[in-house]
């Protein structure tokens, strides 16, 4: 029997800032009676309202259970009513209070800022947005315990899915995290069971060179990158190439792309990513 389709329609019931460019917010609904998270690193689609709607338009799911019909009849809605579809991951599940926490960084001011970032600096209690996710067809399985020793990456976008990665840790697992924000005041505590150095980059370094000047622990890691794509992609290029680390033992996602959105066309660098995690998940 065909599985529902994991959309959830969503009110904003609470907003914080947790640093001074990121916001977090409190997501609930019946459409989460039920909701499990599982493991760290779950990531979702969001769907904002286009100007002058209350909440996004989104198609009706067909009683197949199909995706990728959805995401096409989603697609073929008038550009004017589509929703700005972003990809984020969940920070936190409250079962208790039937909410769900995401945080966004705040980019740029006025015409630099995103969709998503002009919804989270404008979100009010009440607000809608809709959900697709996480769906367990689409995920990349993440152990952090897998390994010798962890090895950790991440710009102030992929903090908060950083954050649940690190949580995930088993007591005393020994872990490096580089964590590349602007500033200290957007520097945030990773609380973990784990054994777990962080080292701070600033925009403008480089993570490649960063961890090519580091001496790393002993033995085979598990790594997980995440951050904008041409830097998470040096950065891997250097562990599989230089320090002959297996391909397979680096999970890795380009969360952004400087200067383009995902509304912008896949350059031949996404294509090659994409083949990339194809490979991973073979």
């Amino acid at each position: 029997m065909p599985q529902p389709l994991p959309l959830h329609r969503l009110r904003v019931t609470a907003v914080r800032p947790v640093t001074p460019r990121m916001r977090r917010v409190t997501l609930g609904g019946p459409g989460l009676d039920g909701f499990v998270l599982a493991g760290p690193d779950q990531q979702v689609k969001l769907f904002f309202p286009r100007p002058g709607q209350t909440e996004p338009v989104l198609p009706v799911p067909g009683p197949d259970g199909d995706a990728m019909r959805w995401y096409a009849a989603c697609a073929a809605l008038p550009e004017a009513e589509r929703p700005w579809m972003r990809s984020y991951t969940l920070r936190t599940h409250d079962p208790a209070a039937g909410t769900v926490d995401i945080d966004f960084f705040l980019h740029g001011e006025g015409e630099d800022a995103g969709p998503a970032t002009d919804w989270a600096r404008s979100a009010r209690p009440g607000d809608t947005l809709g959900m697709f996710g996480p769906s367990a067809a689409f995920a990349v399985p993440v152990d952090p315990g897998a390994g010798d020793w962890t090895l950790l990456y991440a710009d102030a976008c992929a903090l908060p899915a950083l954050a649940t990665v690190v949580a995930a840790l088993p007591p005393g697992r020994r872990a490096v995290a580089y964590v590349q924000v602007p500033d200290a005041a957007e520097e945030q505590p990773l609380p973990t069971a784990g054994d777990l150095t962080v080292r701070h980059l600033r925009d403008g370094d480089s993570p490649a060179e960063a961890v090519r000047a580091d001496t790393l622990p002993p033995g085979r890691p598990y790594v997980w990158l995440a951050g904008e794509a041409s830097a998470v992609r040096g950065l891997r290029r250097h562990l599989v190439e230089e320090r002959g680390l297996d391909r397979r033992s680096v999970h890795f996602t380009g969360y952004w792309r400087r200067r383009l959105t995902q509304d912008d066309a896949p350059t031949p660098e996404d294509l090659a990513e994409a083949r990339e995690r194809l490979e991973y998940l073979g």
